[in-house]
């Protein structure tokens, strides 16, 4: 097999409000979100005077908002890749160093592109993008690659770790659309053929410590900022005590519930 071409990833510094929403679910995609309770009506006033008030509205979303299209999520109790599989990604250092593991995971990356590209945006996409629509966000931050805020047709949209739509060769520096680059590779491996066992959310290469905590550092900016922090996620976070408002429950439930204008 020849895949030697690799991805790079880039961090883009955004200071205003963060909202972070992460886990969500919907009907049989609930194998890959954890258990939350039903929407509390007097939680969902709560949000709803939040956004209302917000005049520069930033959300930030990551891996979670995605369970819903059918893309699991590496942490989450009981139902993250790493609680339910032993698998693990590929560390993006690894990836960037050696020509073999490069390979490795462009042959994993090329089974799988087929079911990864297909996903396609959830009621919480659709919602973040009605709501930029009407005026009232003014700024979207995520941390996944897999492209679904442009699906549903965010624009006001930054990537925090690029896109797996988008290939960087890190010898050239030529840009691929990830589509392309998946018919030269049927081209050069016509005769080779597996199955793919699975999904990852990040295309199988695991951030490095700096990268994942990128996302962290918009909430602390926002709190030294004296910004309010509304947090949209199951289960606890690191951010919690930084909030003004936690709500644990599913946001593709959630969201569409909010009226942004």
């Amino acid at each position: 097999m020849r895949m030697s071409l690799g991805l790079t990833f880039r961090a883009v510094k955004v200071l205003w409000m963060v909202n972070l929403s992460r886990q969500c679910s919907h009907g049989s995609i609930g194998l890959f979100v954890p258990p939350s309770p039903p929407v509390d009506p007097e939680k969902v006033k709560e949000l709803q005077r939040f956004i209302t008030l917000s005049k520069r509205l930033l959300v930030m979303t990551g891996a979670g908002i995605s369970t819903e299209s059918g893309i699991p999520d590496y942490r989450s109790e009981k139902v993250g890749l790493y609680a339910r599989t032993d698998r693990r990604p590929i560390q993006h250092g690894d990836f960037v160093r050696s020509a073999p593991i490069r390979q490795r995971y462009w042959a994993r990356n090329f089974v799988g592109w087929p079911r990864f590209s297909s996903h396609q945006p959830n009621p919480a996409h659709w919602a973040l993008s009605n709501w930029e629509r009407l005026g009232k966000l003014h700024w979207l931050v995520t941390q996944n690659v897999d492209a679904l805020h442009t699906k549903a047709g965010s624009k006001r949209l930054t990537e925090l770790h690029g896109s797996m739509h988008r290939v960087l060769c890190l010898h050239c520096g030529e840009q691929t659309a990830r589509g392309a680059l998946q018919e030269r590779f049927e081209a050069l491996n016509a005769t080779w053929s597996a199955e793919a066992q699975g999904l990852a959310p990040d295309g199988d290469v695991l951030l490095t410590e700096e990268q994942v905590y990128s996302g962290y550092r918009f909430i602390l900016t926002a709190r030294e900022k004296q910004l309010p922090i509304a947090i949209l996620n199951i289960g606890p976070t690191r951010s919690d005590d930084l909030a003004c408002l936690k709500l644990d429950s599913r946001c593709g439930e959630l969201l569409p519930l909010i009226d942004p204008r």
